[in-house]
């Protein structure tokens, strides 16, 4: 192959990558498309209790409102805003050099030295692969940085509150009853430890249903009724980006397969339930105008593992404050 041909050759690889950059990814459908995102309280920046359900235990939260200063965390002051910038700001670099590639070819085409030009001796060859170097360098460095910049810490072992506070013990305290798909573990210790009862199981089974069917209704005020501000908001971001794609979130078919209580506590008047939950869903994102499915499966029902948090005020109804996915 002639310097010329592999010249050609690598500017095409080149433009095909750098078009790729521009077509946005379709995020995983269901509500909360696959992330870890709420508030656990006190313990949000401490892994929930493993379970039989889901024993590998759970990711830490990527989009959180709770503080984390006071647990020995640095760096997330900034609050969830920023931490969902700052994957966009790589995104758009990439998506802005892969602009930049196709500019370089369309100037050449009108110049009149053609869609590859500049590239017919070894010296613009060279030119051209070290050009491509650096820029896939400064790429890779950057989305490092941002991405290290964008994980949630989890306190530290000597922080308050760190993980071994969850560790099961003789005396700890067991729920009243398990109703629904509910069984197995037993309420860790935390700030004070509750006992659930049957109703409490029932409501978080009845939760998962309609909270699906909501987010697939678009049912904002469904969703705000049964959440807290800070998860409908972030539905209501879900729900939103939908929109301006054109596409909808449809889910159907939930079903609680099995579940088991993680760990369950007051802080002051607000009481905190975290559950691992095993169910079943059937979901596809489709296309508004043409009804046409453009992810996901209308046809076949998926296996769904993730931690969900409740919490309560004082005489009120649950409410969904996390999703945490299995680790």
């Amino acid at each position: 192959m002639s310097l010329i041909s592999l010249a050609r050759h690598g500017r095409a690889v080149a433009l095909v990558v750098g078009t790729l950059m521009l077509v946005p990814l379709a995020a995983e459908a269901r509500p909360g498309g696959g992330k870890s995102f709420g508030s656990r309280g006190t313990f949000t920046r401490s892994a929930p209790a493993p379970t039989n359900t889901i024993p590998g235990g759970a990711q830490p939260f990527q989009r959180s409102t709770a503080p984390s200063s006071s647990y020995g965390n640095q760096g997330l002051g900034a609050g969830a805003a920023a931490q969902a910038a700052r994957p966009s700001f790589a995104r758009n670099m990439m998506m802005g050099i892969g602009a930049g590639l196709l500019g370089a070819g369309l100037f050449g085409l009108l110049s009149g030295s053609g869609f590859f030009g500049g590239l017919a001796s070894l010296g613009g060859l060279l030119g051209f692969l070290l050009q491509i170097g650096l820029i896939v360098g400064a790429v890779m460095l950057a989305v490092r940085f941002f991405r290290r910049r964008s994980e949630p810490q989890l306190a530290g072992a000597g922080a308050p509150y760190a993980r071994e506070a969850y560790g099961a013990r003789p005396d700890a305290p067991q729920p009243a009853s398990r109703m629904g798909g509910f069984g197995g573990g037993a309420a860790q210790p935390a700030t004070t430890p509750i006992q659930l009862e049957g109703a409490d199981f029932n409501a978080f089974e009845r939760l998962l249903g309609e909270i699906n069917t909501a987010y697939s209704n678009e049912d904002e005020a469904g969703l705000r009724q049964r959440t807290t501000p800070e998860m409908f908001g972030y539905f209501d971001e879900d729900l939103t980006e939908n929109a301006r794609r054109g596409v909808a979130d449809r889910v159907s078919d939930v079903k609680l397969l099995q579940g088991d209580l993680s760990e369950a506590w007051r802080e002051g008047s607000t009481d905190y339930a975290t559950v691992s939950m095993r169910f079943s869903l059937t979901n596809a994102l489709y296309d508004r105008k043409s009804g046409r499915v453009v992810d996901g499966n209308a046809d076949a029902a998926q296996e769904v593992r993730e931690f969900w948090t409740f919490q309560r005020e004082s005489g009120g109804d649950w409410k969904l404050s996390g999703i945490q996915q299995a680790a």
